[in-house]
């Protein structure tokens, strides 16, 4: 009987890493859970075991932006990058100025970027928001109702963040550019 479980919970594993294996975004447990028709509490049960059977693999899978997704080693990122060259042009100077005022301010008005950056930021704004970076997230209760920015779901994974609690303190960051995750999505 115990045999018998064990096969079953290994199906499950199986299961889950096909889930993983398809998504283009990092898949909440709880979603995992409704797709396989599991218990919560038995999917993050072997969520937790799959990462620690890819610990010492070429990827692992990684709890990011609220989710769960297969992601290569920081260490292969150059042999990737000579692989597949990066079909997104690299953030620009001021788009990742801008982008870092809006993560460390958040919620903040374009006025608010403006007065910080010291130019326009209408152009760059644009561009994180194609990119789905940033978002809209409310309207200041000011004159005028000025829209509120802050970050998204994206930007945690671009980044390689669960949380915006993982930024680096702004004091570390004096004089430093901002850390980039070298990790890649393996499927996106």
């Amino acid at each position: 009987m115990a045999e018998a479980w064990q096969e079953e919970r290994e199906r499950w594993k199986h299961l889950l890493e096909t889930l993983l294996f398809v998504a283009w975004e990092p898949l909440p447990s709880k979603r995992l859970a409704e797709v396989a028709g599991l218990d919560l509490k038995l999917v993050r049960s072997l969520l937790a075991e799959l990462q620690q059977n890819y610990a010492d693999a070429g990827f692992q899978l990684k709890e990011i932006a609220g989710g769960w997704q297969f992601l290569t080693r920081a260490e292969f990122a150059p042999y990737i990058e000579k692989l597949y060259k990066p079909r997104a042009q690299q953030l620009s100077k001021a788009a990742l100025e801008t982008l870092a005022i809006v993560a460390y301010r958040q919620p903040v008005t374009r006025l608010e970027i403006d007065n910080i950056r010291q130019v326009k930021s209408d152009a760059v704004l644009t561009k994180l928001l194609e990119r789905s970076l940033i978002e809209e997230v409310g309207r200041l209760e000011a004159p005028g109702r000025p829209i509120l920015y802050g970050t998204t779901r994206e930007f945690l994974a671009a980044f390689g963040l669960t949380s915006l609690q993982e930024l680096p303190p702004l004091a570390e960051m004096e004089g430093e550019q901002p850390p980039v995750s070298q990790e890649i999505s393996l499927f996106n």
